[in-house]
């Protein structure tokens, strides 16, 4: 089991779907201190200096009992419109890389294509046992 193990996680496709993996995990991050750095502030600036992660509905405040501190409980909409924001933002940035990759995919292909036309087909079986006997038959 152990030399199984070894032989799957050695494969090439493991390892690239791991470093993709690891790799989306990070553009994620990035992509959410963007939103939540550089494109919320100005937004917020622009509707009247406005913090989207602040937006809520309080359902109910929070409170002391006792010692004991009662969080409060609220809808956290701000943060939701954040989060839509940075989908969207990967979202864009998935539909460029596969449009790219599609038209890179195209290009070899329609090279591929190209080169197929281009050189002469090769000829069949019975051409070949044809030419063979006339060759010998010249003999």
């Amino acid at each position: 089991m152990l030399k199984e193990f070894k032989a799957f996680i050695s494969k090439g496709n493991v390892m690239e779907m791991a470093v993709g993996l690891i790799m989306a995990l990070y553009f994620g991050a990035i992509v959410k201190s963007l939103v939540d750095h550089i494109i919320m502030p100005p937004i917020g600036l622009l509707l009247g200096n406005v913090d989207f992660s602040n937006l809520k509905v309080v359902l109910k405040a929070a409170s002391m009992n006792g010692d004991t501190v009662v969080p409060e409980v609220a809808i956290s909409y701000g943060l939701f419109i954040n989060t839509i924001i940075t989908f969207l933002i990967v979202a864009l940035a998935i539909f460029l890389v596969v449009k790219g990759y599609n038209k890179m995919k195209e290009k070899i292909e329609r090279k591929e294509k190209e080169e197929e036309a281009a050189a002469p087909p090769a000829p069949s079986k019975e051409e070949v046992l044809l030419t063979e006997i006339r060759d010998l038959l010249k003999k």
